[in-house]
């Protein structure tokens, strides 16, 4: 029994979960069951406010030009559309490469910081 508790509290197992975390769409699972947890390490609870934080961000811009097709297309305005599509996959571009460049600073041991988000981050439990 003591021998799984030591595989859990082992440090590459810990940063193994942090990598968990910033997977795009799938890392959402365990950043909930993190930050519901109350028990966890302060540097997970970080990085699953941060993983938290992107997530809501990019599922709110997403419906927000999702609709914005939805409602170009409706009008006959194509152009519009279809800008609005290639914004769409810009912003979810942007979404999986921030979480890239944040899987990078787990694996240089850099702390998690993104400009403006310490704000926002700081409402989730």
């Amino acid at each position: 029994m003591d021998d799984s508790r030591e595989i859990l509290d082992n440090r590459a197992f810990k940063r193994l979960w942090l990598f968990i975390y910033l997977v795009p769409v799938f890392g959402i699972v365990p950043v909930i069951w993190t930050l519901n947890r109350r028990q966890s390490d302060p540097q997970q609870r970080e990085v699953s406010r941060v993983a938290a934080t992107i997530a809501i961000l990019w599922v709110l811009g997403t419906f927000t030009l999702t609709s914005g097709v939805a409602m170009a297309n409706t009008e006959n305005a194509q152009g519009l559309g279809l800008s609005l599509l290639i914004a769409s996959s810009l912003w979810t571009s942007g979404y999986f490469l921030t979480n890239l460049w944040m899987m990078s600073r787990v694996w240089r041991r850099l702390p998690i910081d993104l400009p403006g988000m310490n704000r926002i981050t700081k409402y989730l439990p």
